[in-house]
């Protein structure tokens, strides 16, 4: 819920199978009610809350992936869109694997959902 329905409408537009949590009447759901649904969906998170960089490997999984929004210049649908299609095609075989993609400042930063044992 931390990013409007309008870059899941963007993303299906450009043809990618994306929803939002909205169209599953989840905006009153819980983060790990999210993930478990992205989970048997087997659908990446997009969002601009960190708290599933926590949850996931608390609960010691590396699915879904997520990609987290942590620019603050993002105003629009659009400005999401135009920061993610253009890298898109190079994070599908990353995010395919367990990993978390975060923009930041302009810059993108991939890394494995990992958990401590």
């Amino acid at each position: 819920m931390q990013l409007p329905p309008r870059p899941a409408d963007l993303l299906l537009a450009a043809g990618y199978d994306a929803v939002h949590v909205r169209a599953y009447g989840m905006q009153a759901a819980s983060d790990e009610e999210i993930l478990a649904r992205a989970f048997r969906e087997d659908r990446i998170v997009i969002s601009a809350d960190t708290d599933f960089g926590a949850i996931l490997p608390a609960q010691e999984s590396v699915h879904p992936s997520f990609i987290l929004f942590r620019n603050p210049n993002l105003l629009g649908a659009q400005d999401y869109l135009n920061m993610l299609l253009p890298v898109l095609g190079v994070l599908e075989p990353e995010l395919a694997s367990g990993r978390v993609a975060v923009f930041r400042h302009g810059r993108l930063r991939v890394r494995e959902l990992r958990f401590s044992a």
